[in-house]
């Protein structure tokens, strides 16, 4: 062993000889429960201990058992409008055990040929209801109105049903939140181009509007466009637009946007892999409700 080893080995055990020294120096006393022997020149008294209660655990939200259970689809009817207009309604788990809750409400349009059950055989219901069990969105209702009268004259006044009957009748029956950023319009096909008519003419209804391959007929393009330029900024909704590209509706839809564009009015567009069917829309159906519900959050919903 060198001399360096040597004087750093002898440094090393005096600095270990010092810290046993501080450690007992600043050793901590004995807690108050630590038994005390009496002093050896007087009677010891009995000194009071105290052993402190453990703490209650923190209360925890037990989740109702309707949570995890499926909502509830039910038919009903507007009859006070000619022709009548009937409608399928999606009520989130827990709508009838919660008598004060008041939810975002989203109304669903069908495709031309349809009926009000397309959404729902495409698994609208089953992706609700797996988002809210997993605490992905608020509870929220959907309505899907009816438009089986497409090819008969009533058919065309069925936009008029919707907003001047069956969202009155919808906000006073069931218990939606009344206020347009918590109501949505969406539709597919035919459906997502009276989902563009209508959202855009009542910007003061809906917050949201989604187009899922929407069918914009030859000359809507022009009264679509001026309904986005008439809209003022404060009041423009939320837009969503997603198409097949091999969708036979893709130019008509494409030009639409581009529309958009012109116009500066903020939308997201989508393009996927597919056609103009079922099997399509079907396979974005959670994408979908996932973007209506962004705008639904726990912090927004009073």
């Amino acid at each position: 062993m060198n001399t360096r080893q040597a004087v750093q080995k002898l440094t090393s055990f005096a600095l270990l000889l010092g810290l046993c020294a501080c450690a007992a120096a600043n050793e901590i006393p004995p807690t108050a429960t630590a038994t005390r022997l009496p002093a050896a020149t007087s009677t010891s008294i009995p000194t009071a201990t105290f052993t402190p209660s453990p703490l209650p655990p923190a209360p925890t939200e037990t989740p109702p058992a309707c949570r995890n259970e499926a909502g509830q689809v039910k038919e009903d009817l507007v009859s006070t409008t000619n022709p009548q207009q009937p409608f399928l309604i999606y009520l989130p788990p827990c709508y009838e055990d919660s008598a004060e809750a008041r939810y975002p409400v989203l109304y669903l349009l069908h495709g031309q040929t349809y009926t009000d059950d397309q959404w729902i055989r495409l698994g609208v219901p089953q992706a609700a209801d797996e988002m809210i069990h997993s605490q992905k969105s608020v509870p929220f209702i959907i309505i899907f109105p009816d438009d089986s009268l497409w090819n008969l004259q009533a058919g065309w006044r069925f936009g008029e049903r919707l907003i001047n009957a069956l969202i009155p009748y919808a906000d006073e029956k069931y218990r939606t939140i009344p206020d347009r950023a918590y109501r949505a319009v969406g539709g597919l096909s035919r459906g997502g181009g009276w989902a563009a008519e209508l959202g855009l003419q009542n910007p003061n209804l809906f917050g949201a509007i989604g187009l899922h391959s929407p069918a914009i007929f030859k000359g809507d393009g022009t009264m679509l466009r001026n309904l986005v330029k008439n809209i003022p900024d404060d009041s423009r909704p939320r837009l969503w637009i997603d198409v097949g590209d091999v969708d036979r509706e893709w130019k008509s839809v494409f030009e639409f946007e581009e529309d958009l564009v012109a116009l500066d009015h903020p939308h997201e567009f989508r393009v996927y892999l597919g056609d103009h069917s079922e099997a399509y829309w079907g396979e974005h159906v959670r994408e979908y409700l996932e973007w209506y519900a962004a705008g639904w959050d726990e912090e927004k919903t009073p």
